[in-house]
């Protein structure tokens, strides 16, 4: 005996209600939840897309490196020493051209010594055994400078050689020498050389040997060069004479057989 089915009217209440029956609409699917720290892939399934791999372009990594800035110290230290070197270099450039207008102008030339006649008024021995020697030296001095004088100022010294001992010294005097002027001085020198007996025997040989005596006479003197009316700086002069004489004796005739000087200045 079958069973009859029971059908339930809506329920519907006697006052007609305008509202819409609230129907369920179909779900759409979601997208599955990412879990928090993993990415979501933009191909979807990666196990639908196994046959086909994507690899990124290749890029090639160029190293970074860090210059560091100069030091402003070392810049200021180059700079400065940029600027001496060029202060000094345009400091000699113009030194230069005076001393190279200056030459032109003045055209300078170097004075000239010779020596004239030596006479021996002393040389014998002491009472112990010293030499004692005395000479007279004629010198003359030439400016051949037409634009320029010398001041031959005080503190000079000359001195008489042989073989290196000094046999007697003495100054020149104190004067000013004019353009194309010629002075001749008569210097008195005297000394006094300890083994006296010794030096009079090398004297001797020497004499005996060659027939001549070989002496040195040296001459340090400061002097002062006027240009025009410009008279400059203290300067030195060293003039180195080499004599040849017949003798050394005293109240005797001397001949100088040889003689020649050069002259010489320094600061």
């Amino acid at each position: 005996m079958a069973d009859h089915q029971k059908v339930h009217p809506l329920n519907t209440s006697s006052t007609h209600d305008d509202r819409p029956l609230d129907v369920e609409a179909p779900q759409t699917p979601r997208a599955p939840l990412v879990p928090r720290g993993s990415s979501k892939s933009d191909q979807g399934d990666p196990a639908a897309h196994n046959h086909d791999h994507h690899y990124p372009p290749f890029q090639r990594t160029i190293p970074v490196t860090h210059t560091k800035p100069p030091k402003k110290r070392r810049s200021c230290c180059c700079r400065f020493l940029c600027w001496t070197l060029s202060l000094l270099l345009l400091l000699i450039l113009v030194i230069g051209a005076v001393a190279g207008i200056l030459y032109l102008v003045f055209q300078p030339k170097l004075p000239k010594f010779s020596i004239d006649t030596l006479q021996i008024t002393r040389f014998n021995l002491t009472n112990n055994s010293s030499l004692s020697a005395t000479f007279n030296v004629t010198i003359t001095a030439r400016n051949p400078n037409k634009k320029v004088g010398v001041y031959y100022e005080g503190g000079s010294h000359i001195s008489v050689w042989y073989t290196g001992i000094n046999l007697c010294q003495g100054s020149l005097p104190k004067f000013y020498q004019g353009h194309r002027n010629t002075t001749v001085l008569n210097v008195l020198l005297s000394g006094q050389t300890d083994d006296g007996n010794t030096l009079i025997t090398s004297l001797q040989q020497q004499q005996q040997q060659t027939g001549i005596i070989p002496l040195n006479l040296r001459v340090n003197q400061p002097v002062r060069i006027k240009l025009g009316k410009l008279k400059l700086m203290k300067v030195k002069f060293r003039v180195r004479c080499r004599l040849d004489v017949d003798s050394l004796a005293a109240n005797n005739a001397i001949n100088i057989r040889n003689s020649s000087c050069k002259f010489r200045f320094r600061l």
